[in-house]
């Protein structure tokens, strides 16, 4: 099976129930939306919501993809910035755990971490300080890094430094990865939209959107019209629609993949991440779209009926065994 390695913003997750949303209208958060805030604004926030219900795991949106592929079965590595702190030996502690090659560099500033604010029906308001997340620089990256992987993995979210992203998109199509990118937030999308263009244009292989993303990207409501204008630019492209599933388009033909019909919706946080984990599970294990979008759909609709990112293994066990039906051809949604 081949093998994935993912980059992004090493974070560990505080997961916030909220009983509604006043606290996002207090600080102009927009519902559903990614905010990189300061360490005052995180401390405000933090002593607004002190007396709610919280958890805390390993986080960051490229750690959970590759989290979800490692539990798979899949061949990982990730490489990530902390702070020299009980943090940071935290997350490297925990990739090692999990069997996923570590490429953690350490920082001066704290490790970073992520607020999710998630509001009562699921959706996911995210404050994220990046700490020494921020200090991982491009000269850093050496071409060895890349070796044993057939996939590169990135998280849009890094595109907050555009030197840092090229470089590592540029390495791994010069070591013969394939560039997946999940655009990550479409207000990420909208500040960087020149830079995102450019960066499809020339190295991403793999695009996942939902649909407000795809249509910052692309400026297409219709996610039919916008899945289109990305195909144009890449190999595979995909726009997940919500409650409506995903369409995938690749070699000019375009599926439509439903979701689990009996998932029970309690936090949205890490469901694109997962989609991407059970998608890129598939491409490793060379099943058709229709396939990866299956086992997307299986890792999304898991992730969603629990509080953060983290199942006890009863749930890895029946992801298994509901994607052994997909390659089987036993599953279809």
């Amino acid at each position: 099976m081949k093998s994935v390695i993912g980059m992004g913003n090493a974070l560990t997750d505080i997961l916030i129930n909220l009983k509604n949303d006043e606290i996002l209208d207090t600080f102009k958060l927009p519902r559903g939306s990614m905010n990189l805030v300061d360490s005052e604004l995180q401390r405000q926030i933090d002593a607004s919501v002190a007396d709610a219900p919280h958890t805390l795991s390993l986080g960051g949106s490229a750690s959970n993809t590759i989290r979800a592929l490692a539990r798979r079965g899949a061949s990982t590595g990730y490489i990530g910035k902390v702070g020299r702190d009980e943090t940071g030996d935290f997350f490297e502690r925990t990739l090692n755990e999990l069997q996923i090659a570590p490429t953690v560099f350490r920082g001066n500033e704290p490790s970073g971490r992520c607020v999710s604010l998630v509001s009562p029906d699921g959706q996911r308001t995210m404050c994220t300080y990046l700490g020494a997340a921020l200090e991982m620089r491009h000269t850093e990256l050496t071409p060895e890094i890349f070796d044993g992987y057939e996939y590169f993995y990135i998280e849009g979210y890094l595109v907050q430094d555009h030197e840092l992203i090229s470089n590592a998109v540029r390495i791994a199509k010069e070591r013969g990865l394939q560039v997946a990118l999940d655009l990550a937030s479409f207000n990420i999308v909208e500040e960087n939209l020149g830079f995102l263009h450019d960066l499809v244009d020339r190295h991403v292989d793999i695009l996942f959107a939902n649909e407000q993303e795809a249509a910052a990207f692309t400026g297409e409501k219709n996610p039919l019209e916008a899945l289109d204008k990305i195909a144009r630019k890449c190999s595979i492209a995909v726009v997940k629609v919500g409650t409506r599933g995903a369409y995938v388009k690749h070699r000019g033909r375009v599926d439509h993949i439903g979701i689990m019909g009996n998932a029970r919706r309690v936090d949205s946080t890490g469901a694109g991440d997962f989609y991407a984990a059970g998608f890129l599970f598939g491409l490793c294990r060379g099943l058709s779209m229709e396939q990866c979008g299956t086992i997307g759909s299986i890792a999304a609709g898991k992730v969603i009926e629990v509080v953060g990112t983290t199942f006890d293994e009863k749930v890895w066990e029946e992801i298994r065994r509901m994607v052994g039906d997909v390659e089987t051809g036993n599953y279809i949604l």
